[in-house]
């Protein structure tokens, strides 16, 4: 039985997870406060995570009927995300284990959202390719055993990530935030073709698997001052929906790229932006053309929450990991290298040397 917290941003999530079983799923969301600023704010975001963490926890037992003395491992997120939100996860998550006396894991955020797939569809074919797409994070990875090798990547966001690139133009457009959401419910009644937005770095010398959002989000913003200055108003749904079918486009059209390329049979596409209804259409379409299994988790899994965290620590657990020491630390930008991320902050010794360096010790999943 592994009690799995996730705290890195706006949602204070935990979940139970035993043998590839979810049997609890809670979250906590505290979007509605960040939304009258447009975005998350990091202190309100750890207030919230302070004010979430036992009511959600609390809940999580009981919907699995359960106490902390059968839960048998803590997993926790322990980076990459905002470094308040990430220590109030790992501070509860480290009482937790403590009074349990039972291990704890440290788990990369990405690696989670990968694992969320195994609960839905079981375990990940070795290899497959994955695209993880979210609102910091845009990547196409190959794997292979997700808690014992270490993660391929074979391109990345080299500016702004898919789901920002919908939060910053949904502001444009006058849409709330979050903007992924709106832009998907304003794009019901669009066009995808009607606005010819571009593709980036889809052209035959660009890096074939890295993305960039940044110059999309500048088109569409362009567009819509175009009309604010001949007096129109914005053809709203037309340019959700073709900016909805521009980042589906290049989302879909790499990760197949990559299918091919390495012979893989099975795309898993995960993340929040995973809960769009055209990436995950356009995704369907292609994928059957080409023969490829597609894997999407469900909604509910899509977005941050302890669920996906528990999978990796059940994983850690039956695959004989280290847990982490006592001293583990956060890592609110570590690279996704190994599915564990155990960080640890310490003092080295001698003179001149610099306080506070990071030593990352997560390989340890053999």
């Amino acid at each position: 039985m592994v009690l799995g917290i996730e705290s890195s941003c706006d949602e204070t999530g935990a979940g139970i997870v035993s043998g590839g079983r979810l049997l609890a799923h809670v979250v906590a969301s505290s979007m509605d406060e960040h939304a009258r600023f447009g975005g998350v704010v990091p202190e309100i975001a750890a207030r919230a995570h302070l004010q979430s963490f036992d009511p959600v926890v609390r809940e999580a037992l009981d919907r699995a009927g359960l106490g902390m003395r059968e839960i048998d491992a803590v997993a926790v997120t322990t980076g990459p995300g905002l470094s308040g939100a990430l220590q109030v996860g790992l501070a509860g998550a480290k009482a937790l284990a403590f009074a349990a006396d039972v291990p704890l894991y440290g788990v990369h955020h990405l690696a989670g959202h990968v694992a969320a797939d195994t609960l839905e569809h079981g375990p990940l074919p070795d290899p497959c390719v994955v695209l993880i797409v979210s609102g910091g994070h845009t990547s196409l990875l190959l794997v292979r055993d997700l808690v014992r090798d270490p993660i391929l990547h074979l391109g990345d966001t080299v500016d702004d990530a898919a789901g920002e690139c919908f939060d910053k133009v949904a502001r444009v457009f006058g849409l709330p935030y979050p903007g992924g959401p709106a832009i998907d419910r304003a794009a019901r009644a669009g066009d995808g073709h009607a606005v010819a937005f571009p593709r980036p770095l889809t052209g035959p010398r660009d890096a074939p698997y890295a993305f960039s959002f940044s110059g999309l989000k500048t088109a569409a913003a362009r567009w819509a001052e175009r009309h604010r200055l001949r007096g129109e108003p914005i053809p709203l749904a037309d340019g959700a929906a073709s900016l909805q079918e521009a980042v589906a486009d290049v989302l879909t059209r790499k990760a197949l790229a990559a299918c091919r390329e390495y012979d893989v049979r099975t795309l898993v596409v995960v993340g929040g932006v995973a809960a769009n209804s055209r990436v995950r259409a356009l995704a369907e379409e292609r994928c059957a053309a080409a023969g490829v299994e597609l894997r999407v988790p469900p909604l509910t899994l899509c977005t941050d929450n302890g669920a996906m965290i528990a999978a990796v620590g059940d994983l850690l657990v039956r695959a004989g990991a280290d847990p982490a020491r006592p001293d583990v630390s956060i890592d609110p930008s570590a690279p996704l290298e190994y599915a564990a991320l155990h960080p640890t902050a310490h003092r080295p010794a001698g003179p001149g040397a610099p306080s506070g360096a990071r030593v990352t010790a997560a390989r340890s999943a053999s």
